[in-house]
């Protein structure tokens, strides 16, 4: 069975994605935060470490992407990613609120974490598969 398209769109997509916020994060934050009105930390490596991490995360992305049955295994990290900042955003969001700059970044994580998980379990299926045709 051959991997459906959605699956390396979605990690070229959530590639992009993390690419380019990392990217803006780490040599931009300071336009950012004014531009959405929003007080920065009292050091801007607190937000570009971070984005440096995305970074590193965006390789592992686009490593998926480019074979996702090979690299498979690296799908829950991807995942984690992505539940780590849902979790923490999610809830100081609910619990003290946050500034809205931040909201799409949570829905989009939310929804990036559960099409991962779809496609992990689908990738994990079709392996099995494969193992078990003679």
């Amino acid at each position: 069975m051959k991997t459906p398209l959605w699956v390396p769109i979605l990690f070229w997509l959530a590639a992009l994605y993390d690419g380019l916020l990392g990217l803006v994060f780490l040599v931009a934050p300071g336009y950012l935060f004014q531009y959405f009105g929003v007080t920065p930390p009292n050091h801007f490596g607190y937000v570009q470490f971070p984005a440096a991490l995305l970074l590193i995360f965006t390789l592992m992305l686009a490593q998926v992407a480019v074979d996702p049955i090979r690299h498979r295994d690296l799908i829950p990290y991807c995942i984690l990613l992505k539940v780590a900042y849902v979790a923490v955003s999610g809830w100081h969001w609910f619990s003290a609120g946050i500034p809205g700059m931040w909201k799409p970044f949570t829905v989009i994580d939310a929804v990036t974490a559960v099409s991962f998980v779809v496609a992990f379990s689908l990738l994990n299926k079709q392996s099995a598969e494969r193992r078990t045709v003679p």
